[in-house]
């Protein structure tokens, strides 16, 4: 079956010109000479149109995929830019070592993780994965090779960390590993009954644990606004353990997509009613394998598909910390208010860890990502109400999420846009890029 080239949400639908692999990095293709816009592409996990490039040429760097060193004293490796973390785990986990931070799935490119610069459940002690690249080479449609680090081509080390793949193509990059005990994780779930409960656990939690998130039901209001389950964990001390394994498993594949009334208020209410009851106590503590931790969703391939044909929409924002919570409440009650359902809500506290990237999108305060079918206008309706709670009080929206941000929301979310754009690569572009932007190639 032939690859589709298409985003995770599969919306909005793209048609490019070409797509041309990338082998080897001795030996790319000239980009000078293909004609219109570049964008490189791995494997397509981006929900929105950042990874897409309607009109353009696609620059498939997946057969990047090899390592070239790896200081097992010091954690330290450096590998092709089209490595997938699911690999990579494969290969330093055995070795007693784990990724710095990782997404909430495995099924992405070194690459694609700086150009991102993902976050994941560590971020209030481990920052974004951006931090953690101690250098990376950069090719430029020119034909130019630039190593970027924190001491050389600064800017341009700046601009590519989060920069959504404009500067250029990774083709290879080192990063620090973090050392781990065993592919376990000492795991606590806690139910809790509203928002404000959730902001006590989470504040509680921050200090003692390494990985914290919760999972939030965005269809119950009233008093139930914003209950949930509260996940954390640390590194457990075993290497092995008799009755469990650490082997990754997928369990089933999505066989088709699903028709769209399959998704409504009425069975994402009964799933959550059931999801937050089947925590029969308060505290559930167990020990896990990493993989099920980290990558829940990974155990169903191409669980996409559930959206059905149209696709979906997710919406990441953050919100600064305020002690009334007022922001995070009101887009909970307009949400519970609104009958569009979200299937999939995730909510952390952002930590205080900088990231060197110039467009990245974790900063201080409360993230909540959500999963919305795609319904036409009353979805659209919908967030942009939501856009105007964030930026109201001074919030963002993740680009490597989106579909559909205004110029003016991508302005109040990255007023340092036009600094980061002078190290836009002149052919590279994007769908996104244009449409936040309304620039083309070379600036126009």
């Amino acid at each position: 079956m032939s690859r589709s080239y298409q985003s995770w949400g599969n919306y909005p639908k793209a048609r490019h010109q070409r797509v041309i692999p990338i082998h080897w990095r001795d030996a790319p293709p000239n980009l000078q000479r293909i004609e219109g816009s570049l964008l490189a592409y791995g494997y397509g996990r981006s929900y929105g149109d950042s990874c897409l490039n309607e009109g353009g040429t696609l620059l498939d760097i997946t057969p990047l995929n090899r390592y070239i060193a790896f200081d097992a004293e010091r954690g330290l490796i450096r590998c092709e830019g089209g490595v997938l973390f699911a690999d990579l785990l494969q290969y330093i986990v055995p070795r007693g070592w784990f990724l710095p931070t990782t997404p909430g799935t495995k099924y992405v490119s070194v690459g694609g993780a700086i150009a991102n610069d993902v976050h994941g459940k560590n971020h209030h002690v481990a920052g974004t994965f951006g931090r953690h690249v101690t250098r990376f080479e950069l090719l430029r449609s020119d034909g130019s090779r630039l190593i970027c680090s924190p001491s050389e081509n600064a800017e341009l080390y700046r601009a590519t960390i989060g920069g959504l793949g404009l500067t250029g193509v990774i083709l290879w990059a080192e990063f620090a590993l973090r050392r781990i005990p065993g592919p376990y994780i000492a795991q606590e779930k806690i139910r809790f009954g509203d928002i404000d409960e959730f902001f006590a656990i989470s504040e509680a939690s921050d200090k003692d644990y390494e990985y914290t998130v919760a999972w939030v039901d965005c269809v119950s209001g009233g008093n139930k606004l914003g209950r949930g389950i509260f996940i954390r964990g640390n590194n457990a001390w075993h290497a092995r353990l008799p009755d469990k394994s650490a082997t990754p498993k997928t369990l089933l594949t999505a066989p088709f997509d699903l028709p769209s009334f399959a998704l409504n208020l009425h069975t994402v209410r009964a799933f959550n009613e059931v999801y937050y009851h089947a925590l029969l106590t308060k505290v559930q503590r167990k020990i896990v394998p990493y993989d099920p931790f980290f990558y829940p969703l990974d155990m169903i391939n191409e669980w996409n598909r559930f959206y059905g044909k149209a696709g979906f929409l997710q919406y990441q924002f953050v919100v600064p910390y305020a002690r009334d919570r007022s922001a995070i409440k009101e887009i909970l009650r307009q949400i519970s208010q609104s009958g569009v359902v979200s299937f999939l809500a995730v909510l952390k506290v952002f930590g205080e860890v900088e990231s060197p990237g110039m467009l990245s999108f974790p900063r201080p305060g409360v993230t909540l990502a959500l999963d919305f079918p795609y319904r036409g206008a009353p979805t659209l309706r919908l967030l942009d109400r939501l856009d105007q709670i964030v930026r109201e009080c001074g919030g963002a929206l993740y680009p490597a999420k989106d579909a559909r941000m205004s110029p003016q929301m991508f302005e109040a979310s990255f007023p340092n846009w036009r600094e980061f754009s002078r190290y836009v690569d002149p052919k590279f572009s994007s769908s996104f890029w244009r449409r936040v932007t309304g620039q083309a190639v070379n600036g126009k």
